[in-house]
């Protein structure tokens, strides 16, 4: 009788849930998975080694390109690392716009995981949820750096300018009449904390929706309950981190443990599980999008209530202000010099990691003094987690790849850099 052979099957990249680049090689007992072999590099842009031929300022838009759904997370990290190796003072309210930010793009990270998660395990009704959520939370990026994603708002030493007093409005066309554009500006009116205010009043009820759509829904479970669970120390071990972390029931988060900026100021909580499975991570994730929400209000009540400078005044690192730049040779030449030469470093070496939306991204820099880094290490959450998908797929049904390839919420401008 024939010996009956495991054979291999090629999952994506053309597979819509392979999130355009991933090549799968799942070696096969039946539908049973013995073995999932991630092939990866198709995105490979050479970040690192690009870094180090431009200066510090002109590295910064490359973070946005990193991990594309969290964008100013991944600014964060290599604004702090220039930081601590320039020994600069962040001013509060900066921090605070720093901090604000950070968390209206842990919003965005977890919508997008959800919508595509959700879609991927055949809900497509909450990817279109999530995505009208997405809309207001790209409208505040853009009301205050100018690009709907990919920002460079953060700069060492602070942010680019000052929140807007104004929010941009929709305009009558031909599509829409001014009844509903009237409506689409209600909440428009105001200043941009005032639109972020209302937008964290409009949150928990749009969080509520998502909760009723899947978390007890039965297809939902059947493909969530019991799915790749893993223990807490194997997923230390494996160099988990974030929510795929927490869910095993290991309260780490760097916001709490390693506190940077001002998250040592305000209250908020971590969010664990019991299990580790997909369902627990996916619960992990949605209590983590309230707890930012709480975050994001008491950043907007701060703001409202304290004015001031958002930008260091050391102009070898900072541009001065467009006024000062026009009146006063001093600052033009300061103008100049940081936008053509940018601003030399101090020997030494500096590791700043922050709590991304999908685990601990941090940015290694080796500094010789110049002005642009030696070398740049970029220390990306999704890596290791990719890495442990032959653990967490192994003995699953091939279907279960598709919930459990979602449940890593996975990008590869940052795996591949």
């Amino acid at each position: 009788m024939a010996e009956i052979k495991n054979y291999t099957l090629n999952f994506g990249p053309q597979h819509p849930a392979a999130h355009g680049v991933l090549r799968l090689v799942l070696e096969l007992d039946g539908e049973i998975i013995q073995r999932a072999d991630p092939h990866i590099g198709n995105l490979h842009r050479a970040t690192e080694k690009l870094a180090e031929s431009k200066t510090y300022i002109q590295n910064l838009p490359y973070m946005d390109r990193l991990d594309y759904v969290s964008m100013m997370c991944s600014e964060h990290a290599y604004c702090l690392a220039i930081e601590r190796l320039l020994g600069i003072e962040v001013p509060i309210r900066a921090q605070y716009i720093r901090v604000m930010y950070a968390e209206i793009t842990r919003l965005l990270n977890h919508l997008m995981y959800l919508g595509s998660h959700g879609n991927d395990c055949g809900s497509s009704t909450i990817l279109i949820y999530t995505f009208r959520e997405r809309e207001d939370l790209f409208d505040m990026y853009e009301a205050a750096s100018g690009a709907r994603m990919h920002a460079a708002y953060f700069r060492p030493g602070g942010v680019y300018r000052d929140l807007p007093e104004t929010m941009n409005q929709y305009k009558a066309s031909k599509v829409r009449n001014a009844k509903a554009v009237e409506e689409l500006n209600r909440n428009r009116q105001g200043s941009l904390l005032d639109f972020i205010d209302d937008f964290t009043q409009r949150f928990p009820k749009c969080l509520e929706e998502y909760h009723t759509l899947l978390t007890e829904n039965r297809i939902w479970k059947q493909r969530c309950v019991g799915i790749s669970p893993i223990s807490p120390e194997r997923a230390m071990n494996l160099g988990f981190t974030g929510a795929m972390l927490r869910a095993t029931g290991v309260a780490w988060d760097l916001r709490k443990q390693r506190p940077y900026d001002v998250y040592d100021r305000l209250d908020f909580d971590i969010p664990v599980g019991r299990t580790g499975d997909v369902y627990d991570r996916y619960l992990v994730r949605m209590e983590e999008m309230k707890q930012s929400n709480a975050i994001i209000k008491q950043c907007v009540a701060w703001l409202r209530a304290n004015p001031g400078p958002v930008i260091t005044d050391n102009h070898k690192v900072a541009p001065p202000s467009r006024e000062a730049m026009k009146t006063n040779m001093e600052e033009l030449i300061h103008h100049f010099k940081l936008f053509t030469e940018g601003f030399r470093v101090p020997p030494g070496e500096a590791y700043s990691a922050v709590e991304h939306p999908k685990g601990e991204f941090g940015i290694y820099f080796v500094s010789d003094g110049a002005n642009k880094p030696y070398r740049m290490k970029i220390r990306a959450p999704g890596f290791p987690h990719l890495a442990g998908l032959n653990e967490l797929a192994k003995g699953h049904m091939i279907a279960d790849v598709v919930s459990v390839i979602g449940t890593l919420d996975i990008v590869f401008g940052e795996i591949d850099r």
